[in-house]
């Protein structure tokens, strides 16, 4: 499709478009993409929201050991790596920085480039677990960090100008949500390769002009004869899917895996509901972005995630599962251990773990553990 082949362009020139907008007097607002910061707060306070969800680069993880020790993980380590740099284009362009807290590897993040960073940061606290008290919570964070966006921009953000920013936000959602329904069909006209693109594109370009993309790729995608691959159909899970990391994705296609869905806590979009537009804005932003999103591994109760998971599976009538995690992320390998057994029960259906460290040293055993588990779901 045309319009996917200018994403990659559109992102090159990004930086650039972004410095133009510091000297225009528009403020940057950075956020760590663990789908817990709402982009709406800053674009109605007439900022640049910019998720930092690059990752996968060796040369930021050697640089960010003078920091912090080995045992966090390997895109939280990056994030450390790109801001300590000094050179990293994304960072380099940021007024305030707001780090959701969801577990120890993130807090890291936060401790370290405010020890050793001028960036101004937000840290806030994201609870475990959902009811009434802790949804509380999560809104008193959030009110917080619109009243620190409002005096870094100077710009109130009224209810009026939130809503319209929940709106287009809403649009965002609305776009990926049709595009990604398209994948289930025979053929299907967009791969999983490409709808990561889009979703991490998504956290670095102007919404209006990301929406205006979409629209393209919908309207290019309902015409496109696509492709109807043989190989087994999959759903891909995991930790975090940063830009950059597309090993798996790479090897699950050459192995001639088919992937239908990725659910991820970090990296990737929460899009399939939309935030209400008729409630009190920021209570509607805390509702959608807190208890109405899956609940990532480290949550509890951990039933919803598995449950959700366990019902996409079915809903796509997958062959299996890969689960994909970054090294030293405890949760989530605590429970590539507890939930093939679940899968199996419930579903039917076999499920390969595989873990990365974002060393391309592993990437042999990867792919053939990746090619082994299709050809046993061939047979």
């Amino acid at each position: 499709m045309e319009s996917l082949k200018r994403l990659p362009e559109n992102l090159k020139d990004r930086p650039a478009a972004i410095q133009q907008a510091r000297r225009e007097g528009r403020r940057v607002i950075g956020y760590i993409p663990g789908g817990f910061f709402p982009e709406e707060l800053a674009i109605a306070a007439g900022a640049v929201p910019v998720g930092l969800a690059c990752g996968c680069d060796p040369s930021m993880l050697e640089l960010s050991g003078e920091y912090i020790c080995r045992w966090i993980d390997p895109y939280c380590r990056t994030q450390i790596g790109y801001g300590v740099s000094g050179r990293d284009p994304w960072y380099c362009s940021l007024d305030l920085l707001a780090v959701p807290i969801t577990d120890n590897h993130v807090r890291a993040i936060a401790d370290v480039l405010a020890c050793h960073t001028t960036i101004e940061l937000f840290p806030f606290g994201v609870p475990h677990m959902k009811e009434p008290s802790t949804l509380q919570y999560y809104l008193h964070g959030i009110s917080r960090l619109k009243e620190v966006i409002e005096r870094r921009t100077g710009n109130l953000i009224t209810d009026s100008k939130l809503r319209e920013a929940i709106a287009l936000c809403n649009r965002e959602r609305q776009l990926l949500r049709k595009i990604n329904l398209r994948r289930r069909e025979r053929p299907a006209s967009i791969s999983s390769r490409d709808f990561i693109m889009l979703q991490h594109g998504s956290h670095f370009l102007d919404k209006q002009s990301m929406i205006e993309l979409l629209e393209q790729v919908d309207a290019e995608s309902q015409a496109a004869a696509g492709n109807d691959p043989a190989g087994p159909r999959l759903l891909l899970t995991g930790s975090t899917l940063a830009r950059g990391d597309s090993l798996v994705t790479e090897l699950i296609e050459k192995s001639g895996g088919v992937v239908l869905a990725e659910v991820f806590d970090e990296g990737l979009k929460w899009f399939m509901e939309d935030i209400s537009v008729d409630d009190d804005p920021l209570e509607a932003l805390a509702e959608g972005y807190f208890m109405k999103r899956i609940c990532p591994a480290w949550f509890r109760p951990g039933g919803e995630r598995r449950d959700f998971l366990i019902d996409l599976a079915k809903d796509l009538d997958v062959d299996g599962v890969i689960w994909y995690h970054l090294m030293f992320r405890e949760s989530f390998k605590v429970e590539s251990y507890t939930f093939p057994e679940l899968l199996n029960k419930k579903a039917g259906l076999p499920m390969l773990v595989v873990e990365s460290d974002y060393e391309s040293t592993g990437a042999g055993n990867m792919g053939i553990r990746i090619e082994t588990f299709l050809d046993q779901i061939r047979r």
